[in-house]
This record gives structure tokens, sequence and C-alpha cells, in this order.
């Protein structure tokens, strides 16, 4: 079976930093990846993803303060958080984009805490 385990999540105060990480069980160096975002009361929303040759896509919340990269040897993508805000706060979630968004590969999401 086909595992995205996510790491990195946690509490941090508002300024600070976090980096996630999505280690794949399978090679996806073909495909899409990226990170998506749900907070309470709020619909799921995309953070950040990457193609398999680097090109990358932000929404614009993220304002510059975020990272994704990839390392296709160690089938793992990362977010690399900056000047995190309260608003940050939520459950984040990696996804292997599929040709069929209903055969999309999705991690069970992690949770990031932003305090004042």
């Amino acid at each position: 079976q086909v595992q995205l385990m996510e790491s990195g999540g946690g509490l941090v105060q508002a300024g600070g930093s976090l980096r996630l990480a999505c280690a794949a069980s399978s090679d996806f160096s073909a495909n899409v990846m990226g990170w998506y975002r749900q907070a309470p009361g709020k619909q799921r929303e995309l953070v950040a993803e990457i193609t398999s040759g680097g090109i990358t896509n932000y929404a614009d919340f993220v304002e510059g303060r975020f990272t994704i990269s990839r390392d296709n040897a160690r089938n793992t993508v990362y977010l690399q958080m900056n000047s995190l805000k309260l608003e940050d706060t939520a459950v984040y979630y990696c996804r292997v984009k599929r040709a069929v968004y209903a055969m999309d590969y999705w991690g069970k999401g992690i949770l990031v805490t932003v305090s004042s």
C-alpha cells in the first residue's frame, strides 16, 4: 500500500518557523506533489504544489513566507514555513496528484499550531 508520512508539525510562536516533510513509500517523481491545509470550520485549501520539474505554485496567503521543495531520490516533499501567523494554524496534508482526483493520495494530516 501507498503511505505518505508527514512530520515536522507542532506548536510554534507567531513569527517562528517550521519545516514539514512528507515521505512517500513509492516513487512519485513524475507526479505533482503538494501541501494543503484545513482549519477548523473551513474548507481544505491549497498551500503549495510542486511539479516533477520543480515548478511551484503557492496560494496567495503564503505571501512569500513558505517554500516548497522536493527530493525525488528520497521520495520526499518539504514545506519550509517562515514568519508563521496565527491564521496558519491548521491540519496540513500531503498530496500526490494523479490523473483522476478520486485516486489522489493523501497523508493523514499533521497539526500546526501557531500561538501568540
